[in-house]
């Protein structure tokens, strides 16, 4: 398992996680900023856990991250 650990409030909208993770992250209309689905809100701190064979296109959305706000976490 991953943990994905998603800081919203500092995303800046270049949308880089989306262009690696189509179904992990959304555009936001409202504000423009990028949205973690699936993603449970704690404190302004988004997190989902997902399975194993996602674990390259996640790290290569942390890793296109400019602003460094999405943080990847592997469980076992």
């Amino acid at each position: 398992m991953i943990r994905i650990y998603h800081y919203r409030q500092k995303c800046i909208g270049c949308n880089a996680c989306v262009e690696a993770k189509k179904d992990r992250w959304r555009m936001s209309r409202k504000d423009g900023k990028s949205t973690l689905v699936g993603g449970k809100n704690t404190k302004g701190i988004y997190r989902t856990e997902i399975e194993n064979d996602e674990y390259k296109s996640i790290m290569e959305a942390e890793k296109n991250c400019p602003v460094k706000i999405i943080k990847i976490e592997k469980l076992s």
